[in-house]
């Protein structure tokens, strides 16, 4: 389900960080703001109306003002009656540029509202963009803990009781940090990040059971924990099954398909004895040296294996044709 927004709502959640006023009567606070995007009118504003984003926010900048200016007054009234007969969810004004007749008037009869804001164009699409992508990106939340071992987002799953909280609790007593446990917020950024973050209640508290809640930066301090961080690694928490097939290489790379982004899935199987702690450190530089230096211990292996099996082939081919 896509959030609601609505322009009076953008306008009280962003007004201090975007500096803005309000130009004329307080109409179309209402109207639903449906696209992430904003962007400029462009050559709406000389009349050519074919492909208009109109559904998107309308930033108007010093160059969109000043073209407004240069035109006749009767030009520029009809140009602006064909902008505003379409639908828009609300406009802007950037660098406090007084709006040139009859822009603010037109505003107001068609119900649009119209703001100003004291900022530069760059820097208000700078600040109102990432607040839209995050509002309007693709959104789930999954059962299990988030942490950062050496700069990786590992994302702890398992059934319930198999012990994730007490894994991520190890992993930031050596010196790592908590992101969320239990409850896992995710949003999709662009194609292919994933950002998992705790609820605002819950977050950096820790459920250990029969200890109770935990308060991990009272405990550990402010540097055990962040707010937010990108999914890279999915770690599944299973008990040991004899009869289970499990990968004893790794040339086998498993995906789990979180919010249509394929996330490398590791399946380890726990028994008594085994330190999950330092295999979930293992697993988080094994990442980094496959994802960011090029280097798979599995395929290295492997090919290592198949050149030693060549060149005895090679040697017994060698020592058959040798007929004396």
């Amino acid at each position: 389900m896509s959030p609601r927004l609505t322009v009076g709502q953008l306008f009280e959640r962003m007004k201090e960080p975007l500096e803005l006023e309000l130009l004329g009567p307080a109409v179309g606070l209402d109207r639903e703001i449906t696209s992430p995007e904003a962007s400029s009118p462009g050559l709406v504003l000389a009349g050519y109306i074919n492909r208009f984003p109109y559904q998107r926010i309308q930033v108007l900048g010093e160059t969109e003002i000043s073209y407004l200016q240069s035109l006749e007054s009767d030009v520029r009234r009809q140009n602006l009656e064909q902008f505003f007969a379409f639908p828009l969810p609300c406009a802007f004004i950037t660098k406090q540029l007084d709006p040139p007749e009859p822009l603010q008037r037109l505003a107001a009869e068609s119900g649009v509202a119209l703001m100003r804001t004291s900022l530069k164009t760059a820097e208000f699409y700078r600040l109102i963009k990432p607040y839209l992508a995050d509002l309007f990106a693709p959104t789930t939340t999954l059962h299990g803990s988030l942490a950062d071992v050496y700069g990786v987002g590992v994302f702890f799953t398992g059934k319930s009781g198999i012990g994730k909280s007490e894994c991520v609790l190890d992993l930031v007593e050596r010196g790592h940090r908590l992101v969320a446990d239990d409850l896992v917020f995710v949003s999709r950024r662009g194609n292919d990040v994933l950002i998992g973050k705790g609820h605002e209640l819950q977050r950096h508290f820790m459920e250990i059971r029969g200890v109770g809640l935990l308060d991990i930066p009272a405990i550990f301090g402010i540097h055990a924990v962040r707010q937010q961080k990108r999914i890279e690694v999915v770690v599944v928490l299973e008990e040991w099954d004899a009869g289970a097939h499990v990968d004893r290489t790794g040339l086998d790379v498993q995906t789990i398909n979180i919010l249509g982004v394929d996330v490398p899935r590791i399946t380890v199987h726990l028994n008594p004895g085994k330190n999950i702690t330092v295999i979930a450190e293992v697993i988080a530089m094994n990442h980094l040296l496959r994802y960011y230096r090029g280097y798979d211990s599995a395929t290295a292996f492997n090919e290592r294996l198949i050149g030693q099996m060549r060149q005895t082939a090679d040697a017994q081919r060698y020592l058959q044709e040798d007929e004396e």
